[in-house]
């Protein structure tokens, strides 16, 4: 058995040496043990070889199954440390806006001149609704509940589905058939336990928009149909909320801030264009990182417009082309013959 064991040392040092992976070195073993095993096998009771490796096969079958039970016990261990981890989830006290784990969280943000503890505050008390769960709010709302954005709502009536998974980074395999509400909301508590998540597992429809918008105090907009963002876009404009808006196709992507005295999304996009120019994803396609690119452009704008850091993007359009490597500007400007945002105002 010793000539055994040396060999296995060899191997784990060999591995060292020449800078092998860990996994690799430990399937060199295994491999090692497969042969002995055999041979115990394969070959007759006082052959040589066999007496050479300890002469019994019973014996390596002891040793490996008390090293399978050592690595059982480890791994439970862990998943039991992984879930019962009393640092993940710590109640602030009475009184008390941030528990002290999230103030450490928050150390990059507090230490921004442009944002500081202050701004950090404003994204606690701040409530965020995103408008879809998918390829655009999956990032965006990643993005938000780690920065420490106290609520977020999401609203979408759509369900996971295996071709969502190529870019909608917040849902999983696991979630296949499930609400994207919920996925969402999940990965959300499991990334930050402290955000509140607002799941409405609805379309949104002009009987409710003004109810549920009314409690946010900023909104983003990553649907994927004309007749959402018109009515997100008129809604916003009557109840004076901020909203951040983006569109996406193929390769390129845009995004816009519309405020309440600048121009609206109904100024920049008066009607909606015919279907045959403007197809959806599953028609056109969509590169899978370009919705995160632009997902968290939202994001920053979220947060820049929270905190009253930088200079949005009101009265101006981003577009981003990802297939050129290309970033434009576009100035916009108030129709005043609009009738969403003259009409609001």
């Amino acid at each position: 058995m010793l000539v055994v064991f040396s060999m296995a040392a060899f191997l784990w040092v060999f591995g060292i040496i020449t800078q092998t992976p860990k996994q690799a070195r430990w399937i060199m073993i295994g491999l090692l043990f497969v042969a002995v095993l055999a041979v115990h096998i394969i070959l007759p009771n006082g052959h040589p070889l066999r007496e050479g490796t300890g002469g019994d096969a019973r014996l390596w079958i002891l040793l490996a199954a008390f090293v399978g039970l050592v690595l059982a016990y480890r791994r439970g261990l862990l998943w039991i440390r992984a879930r019962t981890n009393p640092v993940s989830f710590e109640v602030p006290e009475t009184g008390q806006l941030f528990a002290d784990v999230e103030l450490e969280r928050a150390a990059r943000h507090i230490v921004l001149r442009e944002i500081g503890g202050v701004g950090q505050k404003s994204l606690k008390e701040a409530k965020v609704l995103v408008i879809g769960a998918g390829g655009l709010g999956a990032p965006a709302l990643m993005y938000l509940g780690a920065a420490g954005v106290g609520t977020l709502g999401i609203i979408d009536d759509d369900i996971v589905e295996n071709t969502n998974l190529q870019r909608q980074i917040i849902h999983n395999d696991a979630a296949i058939g499930m609400p994207k509400v919920f996925s969402a909301a999940a990965r959300l508590k499991a990334q930050n336990p402290f955000v509140t998540v607002r799941p409405y597992n609805r379309r949104l429809t002009a009987d409710m928009a003004e109810d549920l918008i009314a409690d946010y105090d900023l909104v983003l907009d990553g649907s994927d149909n004309f007749d959402t963002r018109y009515l997100v876009n008129e809604t916003c404009q009557k109840l004076g909320k901020p909203l951040i808006a983006a569109a996406l196709t193929q390769w390129e992507g845009q995004i816009s801030t519309y405020v309440q005295g600048g121009p609206c999304y109904a100024c920049v996009f008066p009607k909606a264009p015919d279907s045959k120019l403007a197809p959806s994803c599953a028609e056109a396609g969509v590169a899978g990182p370009l919705p995160g690119v632009i997902g968290a452009m939202m994001a920053v704008e979220a947060v820049k417009e929270i905190t009253g850091a930088g200079e949005g993007l009101s009265g101006s359009m981003l577009i981003y082309d990802a297939l050129y490597a290309q970033t434009r500007h576009i100035k916009i400007t108030r129709n005043k013959n609009c009738t969403v945002c003259c009409s609001a105002t």
